[in-house]
């Protein structure tokens, strides 16, 4: 049985900030030496980002100060920072639910199965529970969440309703993915929370899948493969602190998926006997500028092949597990010559996790 991605949904929150204003905003908050500035100025000036959304306005000069910079100094608690985290995750969430059912074809009582991605937050009742109220979804429906998985967790979300689907020819799955990536912000001079100042924000994406045959531009999925890399359990990781999640961030993160890239690539292609030629669309987790230009070099592609991905982290930088789904629709927006496109959509998070799905962009 086929199933198929419908429509994809994104939404960011309200308060947009430049990148150099952000820099420069660093500079300022951690006062550190004319050295660590220029780290900082070169870690954000070479970023590939020009633009980041955070649901909270206090990294502006004259913000209202509500999470940071408020009497707690730039490390409130842990608690705090999911208070946050529920009063405007929720938001999102719904947000995010809402544009898929008003921009589909699908009503409320044809939603079977509910799935929610975040690794920022916890609550409960959860979103889950926020979009059936929000909704008005039948309370019948099935959910699950995928939880503190990183960056690559909205693939086996995909994956999950893929089987939901395979296995039930009248099911209809909603997933949505929502990450504030901005409130576990540390005004740390460690080199760890300056790649995650220079690169994270917040956002939500999400996706309708069904076997229903589209009407519109739309994705066939045709599989998915996953695998850890040998090396880079401990340099990129996430963990829950007393001030806010910890996030371990190597530089050399880049490189390790590099070394690990062609070896995970040739058995999904082997799966599906296809070769590299035949992948039409590359739809990569832009998880920094440099893991871009790695997999464009290991993987010898065409120049613009990424451009997809380097857009998305143009505007939005890196939104954890939301950001595929950002790339996969921004792929939809051009024209084909062909009436299907092989798409090879891959992201990466801690273990070194990989996970790709391979999809076939499909024009009606």
């Amino acid at each position: 049985m086929t199933s198929y991605i419908h429509h994809i949904e994104t939404s960011v929150p309200r308060y947009s900030y430049k990148q150099d204003d952000l820099r420069d905003r660093l500079k300022e908050i951690v006062r550190g030496s004319d050295r660590e500035n220029r780290i900082i100025h070169t870690l954000f000036s070479r970023s590939g980002i020009e633009t980041r959304h955070s649901v909270v306005n206090d990294f502006q000069e004259h913000g209202s100060h509500t999470l940071f910079f408020n009497g707690q100094g730039a490390s409130p608690g842990t608690g705090s920072r999911n208070d946050t985290y529920i009063r405007e995750g929720r938001k999102l969430f719904v947000d995010v639910a809402q544009n898929l059912i008003v921009n589909s074809d699908f009503h409320p009582d044809e939603i079977t199965h509910l799935i929610t991605v975040s690794c920022t937050g916890f609550y409960a009742p959860g979103p889950d529970f926020d979009i059936i109220r929000s909704l008005g979804l039948k309370n019948s429906v099935e959910r699950y969440h995928l939880g503190f998985m990183g960056c690559y967790a909205t693939i086996p979300a995909m994956k999950l309703a893929d089987q939901i689907c395979r296995a039930n020819k009248n099911a209809s799955v909603m997933v949505v993915s929502v990450e504030l990536c901005t409130i576990h912000f540390k005004a740390n001079l460690s080199m760890d929370d300056l790649l995650s100042s220079a690169v994270f924000a917040d956002g939500g994406s999400g996706a309708i899948i069904s076997n229903k045959q589209p009407k519109k531009i739309n994705y066939r999925i045709e599989g998915f493969a996953s695998s850890l890399t040998q090396k880079g359990e401990k340099d990129m990781a996430w963990s829950i602190g007393d001030h806010g999640f910890n996030m371990v961030l190597s530089n050399y993160i880049p490189d390790l998926l590099g070394e690990g890239l062609e070896d995970f690539l040739k058995p999904v292609l082997n799966r599906f006997d296809l070769t590299q030629d035949d992948i039409d669309l590359w739809a990569i987790h832009p998880g920094g500028r440099a893991i871009l230009d790695k997999s464009e070099n290991i993987l010898s592609l065409p120049a613009d092949s990424l451009n997809a991905s380097r857009t998305v982290l143009s505007k939005y930088g890196n939104m954890s597990s939301a950001t595929i789904l950002f790339v996969l629709k921004e792929l939809l927006k051009n024209p084909m010559e062909k009436e299907k496109g092989q798409t090879l959509a891959m992201a990466f998070g801690p273990g070194l996790t990989l996970e790709a799905a391979l999809l076939n962009r499909m024009e009606n």
